[in-house]
């Protein structure tokens, strides 16, 4: 097991960041848990539903390849 972040997650607090969102106004624009957005970005969940990465770009107004890049 590697103790690395995940991309997914670097990505989206870098975006979150860019935007000047807190976690907590990500995941109310996402609709997703405060919780879920914590553990993606601090790599505890490396690959989130596409439901979850969905709506977290849907949020961010960026598509799923930023995400992933």
């Amino acid at each position: 097991m590697s103790n690395e972040k995940s991309t997914i997650g670097d990505n989206i607090k870098k975006l979150r960041k860019q935007r000047d969102l807190s976690q907590d106004r990500l995941s109310k624009l996402a609709d997703i848990s405060h919780n879920t957005i914590i553990k993606i970005e601090s790599g505890a969940i490396q690959s989130p539903t596409m439901d979850t990465a969905q709506k977290i770009v849907k949020a961010l107004g960026v598509s799923l390849d930023d995400l992933m890049k």
